[in-house]
């Protein structure tokens, strides 16, 4: 087995159609089914179930499939230090990023960084949290932040910072009546929420301030960044929730940010790591973590709307 067999596995893996593969690899295909046909000999397994019609894996090629994508990982990083350390670095931090978090909070930690310890090479990955979780558990990553604590046995949650969560709306709706708006006025209108897949953390965070009422809220979409929900809010399809300095520091016109009615707990974002002694460039790291201020509450209004009548008791 030599990584020649391993790419060929992992195009055909995802390409399901060995034309498709060989195409993507430059090659004939002959070659393609014969690298396979040999991986599977050396493994004694099958990889594939191939019909005239269609190919896709079988249960032994999907778990192959993972482990495949970690060896490539693991190449990719060790390819990185090499260069890191020829081009004068001393240490490297590979930071895993999960749900997004606040962007000036990052910003401002990587200046620390980039002051205090220079020579450390900072590297960011941007994956789910079960993902993520998985990478601090097998050494893919030193760090992680995530807008969850519910990781597991041996991972470490620490909280960093905090942002109210608040509703995002165009600058001309019917709730900029409220100074804080009900769940249940809310729930009247089409919402754009994070995507459960990929800001897992976020998205559980929304749906237990949702579960609140018996109403069902209606999903008009999901989506994987808070840019696209601001450009979607700003073009009034929907209503959003998202943090307040998220909503902040978004690039939309006319975008409003009002608090809930009801009392709802801060949207953490927790630091991420493994449950042992951390290395001294890791816990010098969660040092500067610590450090970074509470950002002040953001102006509630982009762009200029009249002020909000007080709501009746």
């Amino acid at each position: 087995m030599d990584l020649r067999h391993l790419r060929c596995f992992v195009a055909v893996a995802e390409e399901l159609h060995f034309a498709r593969a060989a195409e993507r690899l430059h090659i004939e295909q002959s070659p393609l089914s014969r690298a396979i046909k040999e991986l599977e000999e050396e493994l004694s397994v099958v990889l594939f179930a191939r019909t005239t019609r269609s190919t896709r894996l079988t249960r032994a090629g999907i778990l192959f499939l993972e482990h495949v994508r970690r060896v490539f990982t693991a190449l990719d990083q060790a390819r990185d230090s090499v260069k890191a350390a020829a081009n004068g670095f001393h240490g490297q931090l590979r930071v895993a990023l999960s749900d997004g978090i606040t962007p000036s909070r990052l910003s401002a930690l990587l200046v620390n960084c980039r002051q205090e310890e220079p020579e450390v090479e900072i590297r960011f990955f941007e994956v789910p949290l079960s993902q993520q979780i998985k990478g601090l558990n097998e050494d893919l990553y030193d760090v992680g932040f995530a807008q969850s604590n519910e990781v597991g046995d041996g991972v470490v949650a620490i909280p960093a910072w905090s942002d109210t969560l608040m509703v995002a709306l165009p600058s001309r709706h019917p709730l900029l009546a409220h100074k804080r708006i009900p769940l249940d006025e809310l729930l009247r209108f089409p919402l754009v929420l994070c995507d459960p897949q990929v800001c897992e953390g976020h998205a559980k965070h929304v749906e237990r301030v949702l579960r609140r009422t018996e109403m069902e809220p209606l999903i008009a979409e999901r989506v994987v960044s808070c840019d696209l929900m601001m450009t979607l809010v700003s073009a009034g399809f929907a209503l959003g929730l998202a943090g307040a300095a998220h909503i902040a520091s978004c690039r939309e016109p006319g975008v409003v940010a009002r608090p809930l009615a009801l009392r709802v707990p801060p949207l953490t974002t927790y630091l991420l790591h493994l449950d042992d002694d951390p290395s001294d460039e890791l816990a010098r790291f969660i040092e500067r973590v610590q450090t970074i201020e509470s950002l002040e509450s953001p102006r509630p209004i982009r762009g200029k709307t009249p002020d909000p009548p007080e709501d009746k008791p």
